[in-house]
């Protein structure tokens, strides 16, 4: 059997794989697993090996993105490899680039979804799903350089009243994690460039931070109460509503402490 499965392990957690994905990581002839998409905090890696009954061989982004996963490919062609993923391994363009490649060396794939953060964000926030535009990430800036695309991507989807999820840059070797407020500061540097007022001190945003953890922490506020609030712990996550429904302005309200002029948005 030539296959590889692609499993995700949810937010948080080891305890956050569903017990399906267990079952296969079981079965498998080697068991892979990258952590550098996407931070758990409270992964444990010991835990996580005997839950499955394998020992799993942690590989880096180097692994996947320069060396195309050719670890990971050659073993599938051997038997059955099996890929942990944190979230849901359909999100990142990374594990959706191995699944091609695999494929078209004539293995098998197939992917045992998990909680992602695309959908805790909607959950915990209450905004609607169908409501989002094209998301984006906030990467570190260099000193003598700011990347505008975060930019750009917020401001084309408030043109059509759609939110924008911001994921916010993860350095895991290096053991760096973007702040909510680190990232608010990289927009306002490209506001005070551009000038055309879409992310100002009165814009409303909403912060996220631990989600799919038994203590999340959900803020919605405008940028300069949110530049002040202390969400804790990463990993972080940043929102920038569009036009809002008159539920998803309740929502913001009731579950994420917005205040009550969120709902001058409602269109």
């Amino acid at each position: 059997m030539r296959e590889l499965v692609f499993i995700g392990l949810g937010l948080c957690s080891e305890r956050d794989v569903s017990l399906r994905g267990v079952d296969e990581a079981k079965e498998a002839s080697v068991v892979f697993a990258e952590f550098y998409t996407s931070l758990m905090p409270e992964l444990s890696l010991r835990k996580l090996e005997r839950l499955i009954e394998k020992k799993i061989k942690v590989v880096s982004r180097r692994d996947l993105e320069e060396y195309t996963g050719k670890m990971i490919l050659d073993e599938a062609e051997k038997g059955k490899a099996v890929l942990l993923v944190p979230g849901d391994p359909s999100i990142a363009t990374t594990h959706v680039d191995l699944r091609i490649r695999a494929e078209k060396q004539g293995i098998k794939t197939r992917i045992v979804h998990g909680a992602s953060i695309v959908s805790a964000v909607v959950g915990l926030s209450g905004l609607q799903n169908y409501k989002f535009g094209r998301s984006v990430t906030i990467p570190f800036s260099d000193a003598d350089s700011i990347v505008e695309t975060p930019y750009n991507v917020i401001t084309q989807n408030k043109k059509l009243g759609l939110h924008t999820l911001c994921f916010l840059d993860i350095r895991v070797e290096e053991k760096r994690y973007m702040t909510i407020k680190k990232g608010l500061e990289t927009l306002l540097a490209v506001e005070k460039i551009k000038r055309k007022n879409v992310i100002a001190q009165h814009t409303m945003a909403v912060g996220i931070a631990r989600a799919g953890s038994t203590n999340p922490t959900v803020k919605a506020g405008e940028v300069k109460e949110l530049l002040k609030f202390d969400f804790g712990a990463p990993p972080q996550t940043l929102v920038f509503p569009g036009k809002l429904h008159f539920m998803e302005a309740e929502a913001l309200i009731t579950l994420a402490d917005a205040p009550e002029n969120v709902r001058k948005m409602i269109e």
